[in-house]
């Protein structure tokens, strides 16, 4: 059973705007993130705008859509996984050196149910699977930091 929450956060010596122009700009997420390779908006990223995302794990690619929930300039990014229904979000609070980024991913009502019987049969089950999402999530804040403060 999927975690209701896993979370990262880290803080980056550079502004909120500096940040959030490198967050909101979904074709980085493959600079970003361990996992994905490919991030394309369907039109203008906004509210209810669409995704479509190619993701990596060793020698196994799989395809996902998103529909971005939540886009608020400076302040907050979420898209809904269709897939799995997980939400994935990344909130930005200024701090007085800088910006504070909290990536969430979030699963409070579950995930579907071929997502976990895929996680168990291909990805090594929920557990182990979640800890490398964490790490992802941590990796993904440390290069966002990198480029935001250089």
């Amino acid at each position: 059973m999927a975690a209701p929450v896993l979370q990262a956060q880290i803080d980056i010596n550079a502004p909120v705007s500096r940040v959030w122009e490198l967050i909101s700009d979904l074709r980085n997420m493959p600079q970003w993130s361990p996992q994905c390779r490919a991030m394309k908006v369907l039109g203008t990223p906004r509210q209810g705008a669409r995704t479509v995302n190619l993701n990596r794990r060793g020698m196994l690619f799989w395809p996902t859509t998103s529909r971005i929930i939540e886009f608020v300039p400076e302040k907050k990014l979420a898209f809904r996984v269709t897939e799995n229904g997980t939400v994935w979000s990344y909130e930005l609070e200024p701090t007085e050196a800088g910006t504070r980024v909290v990536e969430t991913r979030h699963a409070e009502n579950g995930v579907k149910a071929m997502s976990n019987l895929l996680i168990g049969s291909l990805m090594g089950g929920v557990p182990s699977f979640e800890q490398e999402l964490v790490e992802g999530m941590n990796a993904s804040l440390t290069r966002i930091k990198v480029a935001a403060e250089r």
